[in-house]
């Protein structure tokens, strides 16, 4: 099978790379308006992009209507977040928040997410979150117009709250007492408990 994604509308090009490009891990974003209201969505088009500086990217599309997501409406407003990775625990309350739910209520509220208030931006942090990144914007890369279009949302971070009870022996967090949740194709997830290890080629 050979794909032309110069000829596949934006809804198939989507499912064909959100089924294949896999396990991809989730951002929870917690962002704050000018006037205080929070906001908290789930996005996995995430990922790490640089050590130096600490840099993070996600992306949330527009809306099947066109418009932005309210999480790229609040930080184009109040240019801070926090990405709040999601346990096994948290999955179903984290799905939850990606109802489509009026710009300004606050999906902490409605769906009974504990916050914890962040140290150095405004928006605040899920309370039960493994690790929760504090972030300030670096940029926002627009792709396409339109539906489906992207806002590349860059974020340096500045603070990051891991809870003890993830740390290895090594003093790092261990990848199965995080027991992230990654999001696979369809309405699929996988989790952090399965893995295995390689040594890479350049290390003794």
């Amino acid at each position: 099978m050979l794909l032309d994604f110069a000829t596949l509308p934006a809804p198939v090009a989507y499912h064909w790379m959100t089924t294949t490009i896999l396990p991809r891990p989730i951002a929870w974003v917690s962002t704050i308006s000018p006037d205080g209201r929070t906001n908290l969505a789930p996005f996995s088009f995430f990922q790490g992009v640089t050590a130096n500086p600490p840099t993070l990217m996600f992306v949330p599309v527009n809306n099947r209507d066109g418009r932005k997501k309210d999480t790229v409406r609040n930080i184009e407003l109040v240019p801070e977040f926090v990405v709040n990775l999601v346990s096994h625990g948290l999955a179903e309350t984290m799905n939850a928040t990606a109802s489509l739910l009026p710009y300004g209520e606050s999906e902490f509220e409605r769906f009974g997410v504990a916050s914890a208030p962040s140290v150095k931006v405004r928006p605040p942090r899920v309370a039960g979150a493994p690790v929760a990144y504090e972030c300030t914007l670096q940029q926002i890369v627009t792709i396409g117009s339109g539906p489906l279009a992207a806002n590349v949302v860059f974020g340096r971070i500045i603070a990051a709250h891991v809870d003890d009870g993830v740390l290895g022996a090594d003093g790092y967090p261990d990848s199965r007492k995080l027991d992230l949740v990654g999001r696979m194709g369809r309405e699929d997830y996988a989790t952090t408990r399965d893995t295995f290890s390689l040594k890479r080629p350049d290390r003794r």
